[in-house]
This record gives structure tokens, C-alpha cells and sequence, in this order.
């Protein structure tokens, strides 16, 4: 080992053929910016650690986003096997010749309302809206000559029996799958009082479509605050569709011995929608029929675009007590239309000749003399009362022609 003038040493290692220098310590010094940039990067560093730590500690945890129910499929080895979710209603007798099945329906009426069938179907949020699903039927009966049928679907409530729904049609099958859905506005003061209709048709194209049957679901039976989904047997279809077209509240007083008759329309509620954008712009008329002619008339004043209108409005007639027997008081509302004519809603009528609820007012008022008797009723067909009633009409004779 030899000691050189300077403070260094080298080494020689003979064995390995090579040699190692050691330079002084003071020989090469770090330079300033080498240690700023030491410095800057580990402060970075301890900063960035600092922000993850707060992040995590104190960032709040997002809210799951909630799943969409959906209706898993199904399918039974017979048409007649159900799928019960919230409810089990009875299956529907079947009349006569076996007409086959068609899918249920599910339901969710709370904050959002649904109606769907069997096979995957999402539920929806819509208030006041509820959504008709069409998926399959099956072993329906067959009405063409080659042991087959054409059928189509119609879809409709009770409550709008003008607002109708129709699927495809589907040739020469006995066991259609639609899939198809509808959508029906429905307030919910008209749930109760609902039905929903469904009715398999075989199309014809030459003559009138055969109905092979239906399926009814009163939804006030449905248990609304979850969603069903079933088979149903067809029943066979109702002949006469008995509209709703709502109801009517007075109140009558009859005094004797002044022979005054004071009728007191009140209001109406749930009312036949005659306008397109499912409304109506009601007004009733009182008419007094004697002898079957028509004597005295009055009218309300005409509600805005309401199918619950609030009248409170009195009509007072003169009928002295000797006439009282043949009088007749017929109480009719209409729909008003300024470009149009106007169009009766319904109608019904009181007095000796009426039956049912008419007839037990008209009792109640003439033996309570002096008290007004107030009673709600049901509107009825147009033509059904004006048959009733029997009102006698003038012929005019033509004149001669010269």
C-alpha cells in the first residue's frame, strides 16, 4: 500500500488483477439545488399522503343507487299454474268448453303505480299512471276450421271504456306471445271503482271477431302495495259493458200547501270524460215532465274542465198538490262545447213511476213535507231513461204539396 501526497489511497490487488481508488471525503461536495430538490420532493410527498389521509377520513360515502325490481320469467307445465307474488285471487270459472289462459297482471299502486304480467318486467314511478302488460296466452280454444286461431288482445278499465288497447295480431296459433305493454292514465279516486279487462279475440278478416274469452280484475281486490304476477283462466266474455258515467247528489223539499217543489243540485263526482283531454265541462238541467210532456226546465251554470263538479246551486218549481202524482222530475247533466253540440252525460229521473233509489227519494220527500231529503244517484243510459219515461212527442203532419 502506497501513501500519495493528497489524502488518497490506492489499493492494488494483485490476486484479481484490478485496483480500487478512494478519493477524499472533501474531493467532490453535493451541490446546493441537488438537496432543494431532496427537500421540494419529500415535502411533495408528505403533502400528497396528508390529502389521501384527510380524503379518506373525512369524505362521506355515496348513496347506493337503488335496483329496479324486475319480474323474473316463468313458465309452469300448464296453463293453469299461478305465480303468486302479493295476492291469489280465485281462478275465474271457466264457461262451458275449455278457452284456454292468459297472464296475469302485477300491481303497485303507493307512490307509483304498475301493472304488468309474467316475463321480465321493470317497475316504473309514475304517479297516476299505470302500465298494462301483455305477455303470452295459452291452449286457447281454437275457432277456425283448421283447429287454429288469430288472436289479438284488447286492454281496457271499466272507468274509461273508451280508451281501449290492442296487441298484434298473431296467425294461425293457439299459444300467442305478445309482449307488448300499455299505459293508462288513472286517477286515484277511480282505483276502487275499476276493473281491468282483458279480452282474447280470433281476428277475422271477412267477417265479425270471434271473443274466445276474458279475464277481470277488480283492482280495488288486488293487494296494490306490491306487484303480482299470475296465469288467469278465460271466463267467458260479459255481453253488456256497463259504462260508469258517474253521479249525481240533490236534495228535494216539497211544501203542500204552497206547492212548492225546491230541488237542490249539489255536485257530481266521477263523471264520464267526453273531451279529449280526458275532461269535461259539466252542467245539469232539471226538467219537470207532466202527463209524459215536457212543463218546466231550469240549468246550472256550466264547470270547467272537472269530472267532480260543485254546484250548490237551488231551483224552485211551482207543482200544486193535486199534480204532484203526475209529475215526473227528470235530472240530466251534459257536457258543454262552444264549437260543437252539446252532449248529454247521463240522466235519471224521480216520481211515481221511477224505481229503485228514484222511487224511495221521491217517497222520502213527499213524507217528510218541509224537510229537504238529500240522496246520492247513479247516472244512467240516455236512451234507458228516455224509454222509461215515455215522453209523448208532436207529430208534425206535412204539408200539401201544390
Amino acid at each position: 500500500m502506497l501513501k500519495k501526497p493528497g489524502g488518497g489511497f490506492k489499493c492494488t490487488l494483485r490476486g484479481f488483477n484490478s485496483s480500487v481508488h478512494l478519493c477524499p471525503l472533501n474531493a467532490a461536495p453535493v451541490p446546493k439545488w441537488a438537496l432543494i430538490a431532496v427537500a421540494v420532493a419529500v415535502a411533495v410527498l408528505l403533502l400528497l399522503f396528508l390529502i389521501c389521509i384527510i380524503k379518506c377520513c373525512c369524505s362521506k360515502k355515496k348513496p347506493k343507487k337503488k335496483e329496479k325490481v324486475n319480474l323474473h320469467s316463468f313458465s309452469g307445465p300448464t296453463a293453469a299454474s299461478l305465480v303468486r307474488c302479493a295476492f291469489s285471487p280465485p281462478p275465474l270459472a271457466l264457461g262451458g268448453e275449455p278457452r284456454g289462459s292468459v297472464v296475469g297482471v302485477q300491481l303497485d299502486l303507493t307512490a307509483k303505480r304498475h301493472l304488468g304480467t309474467s316475463r321480465v318486467l321493470t317497475l316504473c314511478a309514475i304517479p297516476s299512471q299505470m302500465k298494462v302488460g301483455v305477455k303470452q296466452a295459452a291452449d286457447l280454444k281454437a275457432m277456425d276450421s283448421g283447429g287454429t286461431s288469430d288472436p289479438y288482445v284488447i286492454v281496457y278499465l271499466t272507468s274509461d271504456t273508451k280508451k281501449k288497447y290492442e296487441t298484434k295480431v298473431y296467425r294461425k296459433t293457439l299459444n300467442p306471445v305478445f309482449n307488448e305493454s300499455f299505459t293508462f292514465q288513472v286517477p286515484q279516486a277511480e282505483v276502487p271503482e275499476s276493473t281491468l279487462v282483458m279480452q282474447v279475440y280470433d281476428f277475422n278478416r271477412f267477417a265479425k271477431h270471434d271473443i274466445i274469452g276474458e279475464v277481470r280484475l277488480p283492482l280495488a281486490s288486488v293487494n296494490l302495495q306490491r306487484a303480482i304476477e299470475q296465469w288467469s283462466d278465460l271466463a267467458a266474455a260479459s255481453k253488456v259493458e256497463q259504462e260508469q258515467l258517474g253521479e249525481v247528489c240533490f236534495s228535494l223539499r216539497y211544501v203542500p200547501s204552497t206547492g212548492k217543489l225546491t230541488v237542490v243540485v249539489v255536485e257530481a263526482r266521477k263523471l264520464k270524460r267526453m273531451d279529449s283531454r280526458g275532461l269535461s265541462d259539466p252542467f245539469v238541467k232539471v226538467h219537470l215532465i207532466l202527463n209524459r210532456k215536457k212543463w218546466k226546465k231550469r240549468k246550472t251554470s256550466v264547470k270547467k274542465n272537472t269530472l267532480s263538479p260543485y254546484f250548490n246551486e237551488v231551483f224552485v218549481f211551482e207543482v200544486p198538490f193535486n199534480q204532484i202524482q203526475n209529475v215526473d222530475l227528470v235530472i240530466s247533466i251534459w257536457d258543454h262545447d262552444k264549437v260543437t253540440k252539446n252532449e248529454q252525460i247521463g240522466k235519471l229521473f224521480l216520481g211515481c213511476r221511477a224505481t229503485g233509489n228514484q222511487l224511495r227519494h221521491w217517497s222520502d220527500m213527499l213524507s217528510n213535507p218541509r224537510r229537504p231529503v238529500a240522496q246520492w244517484h247513479s247516472l244512467q243510459a240516455v236512451d234507458v231513461v228516455d224509454k222509461a219515461l215515455g215522453l209523448k212527442t208532436h207529430l208534425k203532419l206535412p204539408l200539401p204539396t201544390r
